[in-house]
């Protein structure tokens, strides 16, 4: 089976969680959190960082990983690192995904993820009020 690593930004502030709404592919219309593939010669954080600024327009801190999933969809298994970030610079402007919204810490099962994400939801609640402390 195919392997894939990806990256997916954790972005919080005021207690609520930055999600995006897939537009494209196979899990079109399911949620995620937003990052993609890293690159030859990148490391996670360099990943992340060039895919916030390539699909949302916005420059992040990226800031401790959070935890690694490993899931296996039916056609291919995904490793993906998830880090906490917050917003530098830039409006999260929406340039490949079908919509966004922040979601309450406490309260972020309001819409339908994608089920290597639930492991990623169950981390933050368990970690509670994140990065604005």
């Amino acid at each position: 089976m195919k392997s894939i690593r990806v990256v997916a930004a954790i972005i919080e502030k005021d207690g609520h969680i930055f999600a995006t709404q897939r537009g494209y592919g196979n899990y079109k219309d399911w949620w995620e959190f937003p990052g993609g593939k890293i690159e030859p010669g990148e490391t996670a954080e360099q990943a992340l960082k060039r895919e916030i600024k390539e699909e949302l327009d916005t420059e992040i801190s990226v800031g401790e990983h959070l935890i690694t999933v490993e899931y296996d969809y039916p056609e291919f298994h995904l490793v993906m690192d998830c880090f906490m970030c917050s917003v530098v610079s830039g409006q999260l402007t929406l340039l490949e995904h079908e919509a966004a919204r922040w979601l309450p810490v406490d309260d972020m099962w309001q819409v339908k993820w994608l089920a290597a994400d639930y492991k990623v939801i169950e981390a933050i609640e368990k970690r509670g009020t994140l990065c604005d402390k």
